[in-house]
């Protein structure tokens, strides 16, 4: 049985879907590419949700996950000439397989811990991302990605990107609203009672954590096709900051609230950068206001407008 919150947001997800088919008739590469964006930055956002949202941990290294998943298909597409498809899925094996080995680490831990441990882990990926040069090509980055010819268009790779997005949200659609989701979110609201009752809370935290680091690994995937390269950045701590930050803004309580807050913040760093220089200055606000007026965020705020509007009328 889905909430309200729920039902409205797969409304609003079957309206964008139109207009997402829509956008290319539009005409405007500038946009195709913009939307393409945003749809891999909110499926790296959605996954981050399923540690955040739904069991209750905070992780400062998602963006480790990001950039092995980029890397790897990367280093695959281009040094190995792999298939694409082979590639893709050799890419989200091999950062389902980190992900699960780190987590093993970070699970043992709790709270500010958990945080800090996951952290050191993503800034262990970026310092091997930097100096193993020969492979990733360090702070050059690894540029020069070879996708398949289909895909070199604008159109293709956009529809391309939009069939893996949907299909991985849909993924993760089944699985935030699955019996696992259910144990998770009673190990987020009392990990003691959920023990007492049989749950096995670590490894229900260990699957979260790997269930979002997996589908960060596609994200970034896409991502360095997007780019046709990959750069240390992405797996630096700022990258992991732009998406936590996308998922308060948006609501972690939603499950297509990150989705809605890594369209607004992408958006308004496009916009705030055209206007000025001091996107960092506007980003510090946007958490102050979130911390401090939108503990819930856009959803959160739309709700309480709605049951406000309800109550008035």
């Amino acid at each position: 049985m889905t909430d309200p919150i729920d039902r409205a947001g797969i409304i609003l997800c079957l309206i964008s879907l139109a207009t997402l088919i829509l956008i290319p008739a539009v005409g405007s590469n500038y946009l195709v590419d913009v939307t393409t964006e945003i749809l891999i930055y909110s499926l790296f956002a959605l996954s981050l949700n399923v540690i955040i949202g739904y069991s209750g941990n905070v992780s400062f290294g998602h963006a480790a996950y990001f950039a092995i998943g980029g890397y790897t298909n990367a280093i695959l597409l281009t040094t190995y000439a792999w298939p694409l498809v082979a590639s893709l899925l050799a890419s989200i094996t091999v950062t389902m397989f980190i992900t699960g080995i780190v987590a093993y680490f970070c699970t043992r831990l709790t709270d500010i811990y958990f945080a800090m441990l996951t952290l050191a882990f993503s800034m262990l990926v970026w310092a091997i991302a930097f100096k193993w040069r020969s492979v990733t090509g360090g702070d050059d980055g690894f540029v020069g990605i070879t996708i398949p010819e289909i895909l070199d268009q604008r159109i293709n790779f956009y529809y391309f990107t939009v069939l893996v997005v949907v299909f991985s949200t849909w993924i993760l659609w089944l699985i935030c609203h699955s019996a696992f989701a259910r144990s998770l979110l009673a190990v987020r609201e009392n990990p003691t009672r959920a023990g007492f009752v049989g749950i096995n809370t670590r490894l229900m935290r260990w699957w979260a954590f790997v269930v979002a680091g997996t589908f960060a690994g596609l994200a970034g995937a896409l991502f360095a096709m997007l780019h046709r390269g990959m750069y240390v950045e992405s797996a630096f701590w700022t990258q992991s900051a732009t998406v936590l930050i996308m998922t308060l803004l948006g609501g972690m309580f939603s499950f297509f609230g990150p989705a809605i807050g890594a369209a607004t913040l992408f958006l308004l760093e496009r916009i705030t950068n055209e206007y000025t220089e001091y996107w960092p200055t506007v980003l510090g606000l946007i958490l102050i206001v979130i911390l401090l007026f939108l503990p819930d965020g856009l959803v959160g705020l739309v709700t309480k407008i709605r049951n406000y509007w309800t109550r008035e009328h």
